[in-house]
């Protein structure tokens, strides 16, 4: 695809957030079985029933704009993924483990962030406000889940590893 204004711009991102959303979604139970402090868990658990709405979300946005919902291979969202394997793999210490999974989160949370503050801008500036809504919606869960893996973090896993 030819990427020739923002309109075309807006659109590819939004293939590219769909294809890191499903990719999240795999990812996250391997994620979920390696941490160990239940809070942990239970907050990778709410972030996968959270990604699934985002995708049905997202499958929103295409509909909303008369567009298929077909994700575009996503780069940085690979390469978060295969980091995120490598490091799950050279860690025995659970502590550790943990502290490693919430720093992974975050890094995925803050690329969310900024992909979503983008499209919900672009949006707005292309007179789609249905699709700025819920991909608004969106970024307040992403803000929420990575305030809430800071918060695990800073209350006691740190320092527990």
């Amino acid at each position: 695809m030819t990427i020739e204004n923002l309109d075309d711009l807006f659109l590819h991102t939004l293939k590219d957030v769909l294809y890191a959303e499903r990719k999240i979604l795999k990812a996250l139970p391997k994620m979920e079985r390696k941490a160990t402090d239940p809070k942990l868990k239970a907050a990778l658990s709410s972030h996968r029933d959270e990604t699934e709405t985002q995708i049905l979300r997202l499958e929103d946005v295409f509909e909303s704009l008369g567009k298929a919902a077909r994700g575009a291979k996503c780069d940085a969202m690979v390469g978060l993924i295969e980091e995120a394997d490598g490091l799950m793999a050279e860690i025995e210490d659970t502590g550790t483990m943990d502290a490693a999974l919430i720093s992974l989160a975050q890094a995925v949370e803050h690329y969310e962030i900024a992909r979503y503050g983008t499209l919900v801008a672009w949006a707005t500036q292309l007179g789609h406000p249905q699709a700025a809504k819920l991909l608004k919606e969106t970024l307040k869960e992403e803000y929420g889940a990575d305030k809430a893996l800071s918060q695990l973090a800073e209350d006691r896993l740190n320092a527990a590893a």
